[in-house]
């Protein structure tokens, strides 16, 4: 059968072969065991219920094998035997443009080049998923070649529910992840719903098929890193940055680092994921000697050097022997999947990489105790670092939130509504009220075409536009716009394409929206392909997350989610091509709700007026947020939109002299 025949298959009327376990493949770590044995009958059932009757003989006991060995029943059997990459939108078969992006997308993120663990369909995060199991990857594809533009998808947790009638203005598809009752939101809640295969952690742009590898983590990161050099008003050639973590989102620290120009050194206990990342070249050096990675920082401090060294073993061993050393580090951070820290996300000091995974699925309280005993030491480390005169910054991955839940001194000896811990959230110090408050985040997009020229060609128009728009900007916004000039000029060089062809970099509404024009308009003329426009869920207005998105807000309501819920309501009413809202991202299950988008660009009038419609909606929602926060930098922002756009009328706040109190 070709490509598109077996994309219409759907899922195969006569059973495949089984397929060999490839250990050469990056797999998740074996979940740990939740669920009584009346539950796993249940799990049973569920998986088998995607298949005739005349199968479940044969696939019930390879699914009780798989659920017994892995924690999860992924169906491996039914995993594609075609090369899983991006293909150019024309190969995908189907009667809608618009669904046959999606398909691009959905296959980007389960790109070996891409997914961390691509045989579990988890593209980040350790366990931020694209589906459950193959069988709703092989139905959501053939649902999405038949579907027309008349029709809308429904995606519950990876589930494809059916299509069902609507019209052209709405959504093609509609996803939701781990959207579960707030009270059974615990990471065990997880665990087990996971495993009976009725909800997923979709992590941010994992189960919203929006991903682009790590380039935009290393755009983001690198925003971050020169930020919090100039914030301790230093340069950062010569400057020292230490962190951990070379996974889906963290590996792209080292290369942001070598962007921003400073010395990186990055702990990672993977050995598999530390080849890789040196094989890529996102970091430059391995070491696995605590004594030479010392020598080796000492020398390109004295030379200024732009390096990013990895070492292979525990960060905490780092932070330890630095501080024994009286090794000056400028800035530290840290970015373990901290979201999900039982289960592979963080990794104890002093325990081998292999005995790790080994406990945490044999005796996962001990392994628990294990990992807030190295938190403790971990943030123990820290203190003497900062005692030196060290920034630090909590990256989001919820470090600061789980070392105060091990007992770790973190938490502020005078702590505020907003400011319990004594290290700042990078959002509440840097990406907040330098960028999200004024409406600045990761616009992205794809080129469907897959031709590296078509690339370049919107990479030059998005550059024309920002240089263009930066010659009239007020002061507040200058050095954002500068930062993406200075970013979109070198990103070609930088080789950050990795899967589809992607650019991400940080614009607000009217940068958006200009940028989004003129790539219509290319379309339209013929110099370019269709275009896939999106964004990271870590963004102005799509993400309600206290430790993180909204940690720069303290009028005491980051705790709620008006923000993101409205987001997605409202983009799908004004011409997302799909939209997504999950439980879970970046700092985990229950911590944090948040949404997002994708809409393809076309050429047509229609994708002129829904751009315009939806990414002015998009952002503006979250500053209008912001601004009743009363965000000074938001304040400014929305007024500049509502002189811009005269059916915008915001609720603006008044502001209480203080000697009244």
């Amino acid at each position: 059968m070709t490509f598109q025949q077996l994309i219409q298959q759907g899922i195969p009327t006569e059973l495949p072969q089984t397929k060999p376990y490839e250990p050469q493949i990056n797999h998740a770590p074996k979940r740990k065991e939740i669920l009584n044995e009346e539950e796993k009958k249940l799990a049973l059932k569920n998986a088998l219920r995607y298949f005739e009757p005349k199968f479940h003989a044969e696939l019930l006991p390879e699914f009780r094998e798989e659920l017994e060995k892995y924690g999860r029943i992924y169906m491996y059997r039914f995993r594609p035997d075609y090369e899983m990459y991006a293909r150019p939108i024309s190969e995908y078969p189907g009667n809608s443009l618009q669904a046959k992006s999606i398909m691009l997308m959905i296959q980007n993120n389960l790109s070996y080049a891409v997914a961390q663990h691509p045989h579990e369909l988890i593209t980040y995060g350790g366990n931020g998923a694209v589906f459950q199991n193959w069988a709703q990857y092989l139905l959501t594809m053939k649902y999405l070649s038949e579907m027309t533009d008349e029709q809308t998808l429904v995606m519950y947790s990876g589930h494809p529910m059916g299509l069902f009638p609507s019209h052209k203005d709405a959504p093609r598809v509609v996803v939701t992840n781990g959207m579960v009752i707030p009270n059974y939101s615990k990471p065990d809640d997880w665990e087990k719903f996971n495993a009976l295969g009725v909800s997923q952690y979709g992590q941010m742009t994992a189960g919203s098929y929006m991903y682009i590898g790590p380039q935009g983590i290393v755009h983001g990161t690198t925003i971050t890193v020169l930020n919090a050099f100039r914030k301790i008003k230093k340069s950062p050639k010569g400057g020292l940055f230490v962190t951990s973590g070379l996974g889906g989102m963290s590996g792209a620290q080292p290369k942001a680092g070598n962007i921003a120009g400073c010395i990186t050194v990055c702990a990672e206990v993977n050995p598999k994921i530390t080849k890789i990342r040196h094989e890529q070249k996102w970091v430059d050096e391995i070491h696995e000697n605590l004594d030479e990675l010392i020598a080796r920082v000492r020398k390109a401090q004295e030379n200024e050097e732009t390096v990013s060294l990895a070492y292979l073993g525990n960060v905490v061993e780092v932070w330890e022997k630095f501080d024994q050393e009286n090794l000056k580090i400028d800035i530290g951070s840290d970015q373990t999947s901290l979201h999900n820290p039982w289960a592979g996300g963080y990794y104890p000091v002093g325990i081998s990489f292999e005995d790790s995974n080994k406990m945490m699925a044999e005796n996962p309280e001990l392994f628990k105790e294990k990992v807030q005993g190295s938190l403790r030491r971990h943030a123990a480390a820290i203190n003497k670092h900062t005692s030196k005169g060290t920034y630090f910054f909590d990256y989001g991955n919820a470090f600061l939130l789980e070392c105060s839940r091990a007992g770790a001194n973190v938490l502020s000896e005078n702590p505020t509504l907003g400011r319990e811990f004594k290290f700042p959230s990078y959002v509440q110090d840097i990406m907040g009220p330098m960028c999200f408050d004024y409406g600045f985040g990761p616009f992205r997009w794809v080129c469907a075409s897959g031709k590296p020229e078509d690339l370049q060609k919107t990479d030059d128009i998005a550059c024309e536009v920002l240089e263009e728009l930066m010659k009239n900007s007020p002061e507040e916004i200058q050095q954002q716009m500068q930062d993406n000039i200075t970013w979109i000029k070198g990103a070609q060089e930088n080789n950050l394409v990795v899967g589809s062809q992607a650019r991400i970099l940080y614009a607000d509404a009217e940068g958006r929206m200009k940028i989004a024009e003129k790539f219509n308009q290319a379309i339209k003329n013929g110099e370019i392909g269709p275009v896939v426009l999106g964004r990271d869920h870590h963004d102005v207005s799509g993400t309600d997350s206290p430790y993180r998105e909204t940690s720069n807000i303290y009028d005491g309501s980051r705790f709620t989610a008006d923000m993101a819920i409205h987001n997605v309501i409202g983009d799908s009413f004004r011409g997302a091509t799909w939209v997504s809202i999950h439980n879970g991202g970046g700092v985990g299950w229950g911590e944090v709700i948040n949404g997002g988008f994708g809409m393809l660009l076309d050429g047509s009038e229609d994708a002129d007026r829904r751009l315009k419609s939806m990414l002015f909606w998009d952002v503006n929602n979250g500053i209008s947020r912001r601004s009743w926060a009363r965000n000074e930098g938001a304040i400014f922002a929305i007024k500049r939109a509502m002189e811009a756009e005269p059916n915008l009328k915001v609720t603006l706040p008044n502001f209480v002299d203080e000697s009244l109190f």
